[in-house]
């Protein structure tokens, strides 16, 4: 417990905890304006596809131009793009279209700010990204409950014009000049190709899995806002506890036994939370292999695995599997993950 509140209270995650806040917000803005979108009928496939190609898939190349330039405060830009998304939206007849777009530069930009600011932070700790990170879980029930209300999108210029002091004070924080080193998790000798291409390939399984997974008792708003809690607390537990007690015994823990919560879990709310919990972990683990592999480059490493997540999600808009082949296919695609995991990750200390 002391080695807890210790990690909990370290300097090393204070960024972690803006950019939670930062996180939370920009999906509350997002989904806001998804759910809202979405509401007319002929938006409901399009406008999320659009969303989750434009908003993750760029994301390399825009944490590849930070990584050449860290002193740009590329967060604050993202706001401005929100602010102007939502001043369109909500105050013309613009095409819709214009406004995704723009809130979709927005939201890339915000994500890769708060990946290089919380890596160049963390002293090598995977708690600080992953609790960033976490945030977003928390944003998109948030944001999807408020959009059945019957606020206006203009207020949701109030959240997002808050993040700004959050970002200045995150970027004070950084010096772009310390080193990455602290990054070491990957065995030495390993071809970084091979080692980027599992990673990537872990990413893009939780990525489908997150959708695939058999929830016939998610049928109330309060199951549905405890699934994204959870999710999220996951993701932040993953990365704390790979500080605590290593990245191979987490792993275990989140890909391993996961696998029968999540295949029994179905008609059963907290069997089914548990898996969604272990598997959501391994979100900080994936991130630290990159950030090791690739030191110099922690935008592009992060970038990856929004990749990754793009790829693992592009498969639920077009084929519909059955529950029974979706177990099957989680239970063996875990195996491979926790085996590909152990076979990269150093031994723990």
């Amino acid at each position: 417990m002391n080695n807890l509140m210790s990690l909990l209270k370290s300097k090393e995650l204070k960024n972690g905890y803006l950019y939670f806040y930062i996180h939370f917000v920009l999906e509350i803005a997002c989904f806001f304006y998804i759910s809202r979108v979405t509401n007319n009928s002929i938006y409901i496939w399009i406008v999320p596809f659009i969303y989750d190609a434009l908003a993750f898939v760029p994301q390399g190349l825009i944490g590849y131009f930070v990584d050449k330039h860290p002193k740009i405060n590329i967060g604050l830009i993202g706001v401005v793009f929100l602010i102007v998304s939502y001043l369109l939206y909500s105050l013309t007849n613009i095409s819709i279209y214009i406004s995704l777009i723009i809130l979709c530069i927005g939201n890339a930009l915000i994500h890769v700010a708060g990946a290089e600011d919380t890596i160049r932070t963390s002293n090598g700790k995977l708690s600080t990204s992953a609790i960033f990170v976490s945030g977003g879980a928390f944003g998109i029930i948030t944001g999807r409950i408020l959009s059945k209300s019957n606020i206006s999108s203009l207020f949701i210029l109030l959240p997002i014009i808050s993040m700004i002091p959050m970002m200045i004070l995150s970027k004070a924080n950084v010096n772009v000049k310390n080193s990455l080193d602290k990054y070491d998790y990957v065995k030495n000798n390993l071809n970084k190709t091979l080692v980027i291409i599992i990673a990537l390939f872990v990413v893009i399984i939780r990525g489908y899995t997150s959708y695939g997974i058999p929830l016939s008792w998610n049928k109330t708003a309060i199951q549905t806002i405890i699934f994204f809690f959870v999710m999220g607390f996951g993701k932040a537990l993953g990365g704390i506890l790979s500080d605590l007690i290593g990245t191979r015994k987490t792993t275990i823990m989140s890909t391993l036994l996961s696998i029968p919560f999540l295949c029994f879990g179905n008609k059963i709310m907290i069997i089914s939370l548990i898996g969604v919990m272990l598997f959501s972990m391994t979100m900080s683990i994936t991130l630290g292999i990159l950030v090791s592999t690739i030191k110099k480059y922690p935008g592009v490493a992060f970038g990856i695995t929004t990749l990754g997540l793009f790829l693992g999600i592009v498969p639920i808009f077009f084929i519909k599997f059955s529950m029974m082949t979706n177990i099957i296919i989680m239970v063996i695609m875990s195996v491979i993950c926790s085996l590909s995991l152990l076979y990269v990750l150093k031994g723990d200390k």
